[in-house]
């Protein structure tokens, strides 16, 4: 779960104080978790915009709410104050939020998603490209799309194959293979 450091407790708590509005406390929440494009966030929350559906968080007089929606990316999160020369600076670490941590009972879908997000996509992002789950059909194919410089890309077999299929089967071994979807005739943005 979400981790809160005394300093960043302390810090947060005398914002809230500032604002002079009884009641006041802090809501984090992830936009588009999950995704490559999540955000973690952190704002003020008055007594009117609480939603009862958000779990309650106490530290020391600091009152957190956690968006029910982001509970799962937020594990391993820390919130953390480290004061300097300018005043300080607040930091929110959440290194699940763009895909929340598997294990074996998790979901294929979850496991091959965390298997793309953080082993394939970093080194295909290299040459500006990605892929992406489409779906797991029935027979147990995991359907990929690639995008960016890999849509196109002369070496997209060899990469499928030797790379992304070989290292899914090995992790997943209840995959059947891999299909990829992609239209590789539009190849503006191919990286060979």
């Amino acid at each position: 779960m979400l981790n809160i450091t005394d300093a960043a407790a302390q810090y947060l708590s005398e914002l809230l104080a500032k604002q002079n509005v009884p009641g006041m406390a802090v809501r984090v929440f992830i936009t588009q978790p999950g995704t490559p494009y999540a955000e973690t966030c952190l704002a003020y929350c008055r007594p009117e915009e609480i939603n009862t559906s958000d779990e309650t968080m106490d530290v020391d007089d600091l009152r957190v709410y956690l968006d029910k929606q982001s509970i799962l990316y937020l594990e391993d999160a820390k919130i953390d104050f480290a004061k300097d020369k300018m005043g300080g600076q607040l930091t929110i670490k959440a290194p699940n939020a763009k895909m929340p941590k598997v294990n074996q009972d998790s979901p294929v879908e979850d496991q091959i998603n965390y298997i793309l997000y953080n082993e394939v996509n970093p080194g295909l992002a290299s040459h500006g490209g990605e892929v992406k789950l489409v779906e797991v059909t029935e027979e147990g194919y995991a359907i990929l799309e690639f995008g960016g410089g890999c849509q196109g890309c002369s070496a997209v077999d060899v990469t499928l194959r030797e790379g992304i299929e070989k290292n899914l089967l090995e992790k997943l071994p209840q995959l059947a293979g891999v299909r990829d979807v992609t239209d590789h005739s539009k190849a503006d943005n191919a990286y060979m």
